[in-house]
């Protein structure tokens, strides 16, 4: 079996010089007109796209039940499958791609968010003598500035804090993040630079202080992940690909070779998941992109073959958006077990993470308890006491299973490398595997590069460098201020737009319901802190949307930043795609049941739920147990041992406040553990030490209480709003 190590030199990429003599600021105004002849010619060799929308999907599905032979047949729709359907098809092959779930559903939704060479490869590279991880680092700075360029929109430069604690760290670190930028040439988005103690605290006021020595700080690029992978699958079905979603492969197809007489791949059964129709799709050229899957399909292959996949999960959480800087991240380059912890600002959140432990591949990887608190204890380790780091404040969590690809000699995951290998198999069946993010169109330029020889299709060389993404050709900065006059979106909405959708925010406003206010004109919100609108839904739909899930996670982020706000949005969403997809009674329960089954287990919901259950210690002090069950007893007028909605609405309307019945039964499920329709005195102090403990933050019921108690001789109104919904 022949493994081709995918090592390129690499092409200098402009972007990054201007980058440095202008400022950020201005470079991100005017990188998208400053291209290098390189990006130039990339662009001129492409014609435009074949349709002007991406068609729909069952259009697409008639495409390849009708299409007699593809070129190339793609299998997995993550961020390197759509990159290679995207590079195929602008070389003019007749291409397909299929993807058992959701674009982007797996690995490619589920990353740190960073579009990066990798400081520590680097690091790994210099120390050991590696050419190799040399190498990589320097193709991946290459892709980290073509993808800021590409998809302006969905990629911004991130600033980045390396805290120093020790006078000798400063000289070493900054020897080893200068040569970063070095290697990047002229891609370096900006020189590193140093800040004293005071100036670091500046910056990131919740920085610990004691022994901090200053800082570096870096830059390096962010993305939103499933997003960017969608506009990639969007990008490749504008330029004629027949994409589908839910469409699994179930077996390969084969035919003998009457020059050698033996059996090649020659397409794929697929299976419509939705309807479970089955046909085949025929290729002359099969790649596999599967990700954690791939030796699934190349078994299906060859039921002998060796593996060359060996999967680790990282694991991150989501905090509140206090708990960082709005544009600085932080760097924690050497964990107690040595791993490497990034903190950063994503979607007005914090996002911190990873872990990297071996694990066994999954449709559905859970984040472990063990996991969210190894993480939150490195953050406490960085950050001030005075900022409480709370288990309660995890928003979300969730794992994501990297294919990384075997090396024998490695005793564990952390050594491997995350460079990509092309493997040829006597039967045809091309697979790409391994690699990371930011290099998915190196890497797909390398398969489609492989596929063509072995399988001598009629194509040039690749044309997807400064070829623009769905959305970024006619995006700039200011592209939402046009929203918000044209329109009448509010700002935070029309900012969430633009940065989403990029050129394409005008059709979603276009879609947008009027609100019946004075202002905003337009845009009803699924949920009140987030900029999410009710338009997204029906917009979702054209972008291959097909379930509830898909909805949350990856064409809004919802379920990834706050799984709570998910939860209450869930209804409205399934009443307004059951409206456009006509589903019935019967699905919507279907979709409702599957999208919550979805936040409990694999968004950290079950994590939050056991944080406060009917077997949760109370360790609370006599004093404090005194307090709140006189506060308790303020609602429990009867002294019966419980509270009920009446109850409260008997308390809040001494006080003249009003409260939506279905509001109150929300806020009292929260903490009714035994789900008895009441909220026992005992569950009461189990819910207050929780919070004690800074297990459980943002109780509605808490807040309630305590307001209540503090205003019942005052009569002023009573805030409810969910506060943070931390887990």
């Amino acid at each position: 079996m022949a493994f081709q190590k995918a090592v390129k030199g690499t092409v200098l990429v402009g972007g990054g010089a201007l980058a440095t003599i202008l400022g950020l600021s201005q470079f991100a105004h005017y990188k998208r007109k400053q291209v290098n002849l390189a990006f130039v010619e990339a662009a001129d060799c492409v014609s435009e796209p074949v349709n002007r929308e991406p068609p729909s999907r069952e259009a697409q599905i008639l495409t390849l039940k009708n299409t007699t032979e593809f070129d190339v047949l793609v299998i997995g729709g993550g961020a390197t499958g759509s990159g290679c359907a995207l590079d195929a098809v602008t070389r003019g092959l007749k291409t397909a791609l299929v993807e058992r779930d959701d674009f982007s559903s797996g690995t490619s939704s589920r990353s740190t968010k960073l579009i990066h060479g990798g400081v520590r490869y680097l690091q790994k590279a210099i120390m050991k003598l590696d050419i190799e991880q040399y190498r990589m680092v320097k193709e991946a700075l290459h892709e980290r500035a073509n993808l800021l360029e590409i998809a302006p929109h969905l990629s911004a430069p991130l600033p980045i804090m390396l805290p120093i604690y020790k006078w000798w760290q400063l000289p070493y670190y900054w020897v080893g993040i200068k040569l970063y930028d070095l290697v990047a040439g002229s891609n370096c988005l900006k020189s590193i630079y140093v800040l004293s103690k005071s100036r670091a605290l500046e910056h990131f006021p919740m920085l610990q202080k004691d022994k901090l020595v200053g800082a570096i700080v870096y830059y390096d690029g962010q993305h939103n992940d499933a997003r960017m992978n969608l506009a990639i699958a969007l990008t490749a079905a504008r330029y004629g690909a027949a994409t589908a979603n839910y469409m699994e492969v179930v077996s390969l197809l084969k035919k003998t070779d009457p020059q050698t007489g033996k059996e090649r791949v020659s397409g794929a059964r697929c299976k419509d998941v939705l309807t479970g129709q089955e046909f085949d799709v025929r290729a002359k050229c099969v790649i596999n992109a599967t990700g954690p899957f791939t030796d699934t399909v190349r078994r299906m292959d060859d039921k002998d073959a060796t593996a060359i996949c060996q999967p680790s999960a990282g694991v991150h959480i989501v905090m509140p958006g206090y708990y960082s800087p709005e544009s600085m991240g932080l760097l924690d380059p050497a964990t107690s077990d040595g791993r490497v912890i990034f903190f950063l600002p994503w979607q007005k959140m914090t996002i911190a993470g990873t872990t990297d432990t071996p694990t066994d591949v999954t449709n559905h990887p859970i984040p472990s308890e063990e996991d969210i608190n190894f993480i939150l204890n490195e953050v406490r380790n960085y950050l001030s006491s005075d900022v409480e780091v709370r288990r309660g404040d995890v928003l979300a969590a969730w794992s994501g299973i990297r294919p990384l690809v075997t090396d024998p000699k490695s005793a564990d995951t952390q050594s491997i490398s995350r460079n990509h290998v092309v493997d040829i198999s006597e039967s045809g069946l091309i697979t790409i595997a391994g690699g990371k993010w930011t290099t998915y169109r190196s890497m797909a330029e390398d398969t489609i590069n492989a596929a063509v020889k072995a399988h001598n299709l009629n194509a040039g060389p690749s044309r997807t460098v400064g070829l623009f993404l769905q959305g970024g050709k006619d995006w700039s900065p200011t592209l939402y201020i046009r929203l918000v006059q044209d329109y009448g979106l509010e700002s935070e909405v029309a900012q969430h737009l633009a940065a989403t959708y990029g050129d394409k925010a005008f059709e979603v406003a276009k879609m947008a319901s009027v609100t019946g206010k004075r202002w905003p004109i337009v845009g009803v919100r699924l949920v009140s802190e987030f900029p999410y609108i009710e338009a997204e839904v029906k917009y979702g739909i054209k972008e291959y949307a097909c379930t509830a899930v898909d909805m949350i996670s990856r064409r809004t982020r919802l379920a990834f930043l706050n799984v709570q706000a998910a939860e209450e949005a869930l209804p409205r969403i399934v009443e307004l795609m059951g409206r456009e997809l006509n589903w019935n009674d019967s699905k919507k329960e279907e979709e409702l049941e599957t999208a919550r089954k979805f936040l409990y287990y694999e968004m950290g919901y079950k994590s939050r739920s056991e944080q406060l259950t009917d077997r949760s210690e109370i360790s609370l002090l006599p004093s404090d147990i005194d307090r709140y069950k006189k506060r308790f007893h303020k609602f429990d007028a009867d002294q019966k041992g419980f509270i009920t909605i009446v109850d409260v609405q008997r308390v809040l309307e001494s006080i003249n406040v009003q409260m939506d019945e279905n509001t109150l039964h929300e806020i009292l499920n929260e903490v009714d553990l035994n789900k008895n329709g009441q909220v026992e005195l005992n569950e009461f102090l189990q819910l207050m030490s929780a919070i004690q403990k800074g297990r459980v933050s943002g109780s509605r019921l808490a807040i309630l209480m305590k307001t209540a108690e503090e205003n019942l001789d005052r009569r002023v109104p009573i805030p409810v709003d969910r506060s943070c919904g931390g887990l």
